[in-house]
């Protein structure tokens, strides 16, 4: 089976302080109002039950993403041999089918209109060496990045839509 690269998170190492979500944007200067990466805080219960549980978000680079089967230019790809999903801006008419169809709203369109997301740095790291930046930033490894076969990576965007869902 081939392996496929993956973020992991861990929600209970998480401490709400944003790091991954600023180094991503600084380290690739996305422009004001987009977030790659986002951190998302759910709330539960009543006071004075109150609980929160965060949860990093970008793409998830899915086994089987929702964006590509709904872009009709057909300007996303998932890249054989790593699992990474890209897009080809040149391709993209900013429709936004994409952003209806991924169960994580990860898709942002800027001031081109054109679809972007985490690319997991695809073009500045060599993952044999590095780690992407939003990883290196977060303090208490709550979030990981890891070569993982396709079924713990199918669990893993489980895990995601699971907290998203609270």
């Amino acid at each position: 089976m081939p392996l496929q690269y993956g973020f992991v998170f861990d929600p209970s190492k998480c401490i709400q302080c944003h790091s991954c979500e600023m180094a991503c944007k600084s380290w690739r200067d996305v422009e004001l109002g987009i977030h790659w990466r986002q951190v998302k805080n759910i709330w539960e219960n009543h006071y004075p039950e109150v609980t929160c549980v965060s949860v990093s978000v970008a793409c998830m680079h899915c086994v089987e993403p929702e964006c590509i089967k709904a872009c009709p230019e057909e300007a996303i790809q998932k890249l054989p041999g790593n699992g990474i999903v890209i897009v080809d801006k040149e391709k993209c008419i900013g429709c936004r089918t994409c952003l209806d169809a991924c169960p994580f709203g990860v898709p942002q369109f800027g001031e081109d209109e054109k679809m972007q997301k985490c690319d997991m740095c695809i073009q500045e790291i060599e993952y044999q060496n590095e780690l992407p930046p939003c990883v290196r930033a977060c303090p208490t490894q709550a979030l990981l990045f890891e070569e993982t076969e396709e079924e713990r990576k199918k669990v893993m965007e489980q895990s995601v839509q699971a907290l998203l869902s609270r």
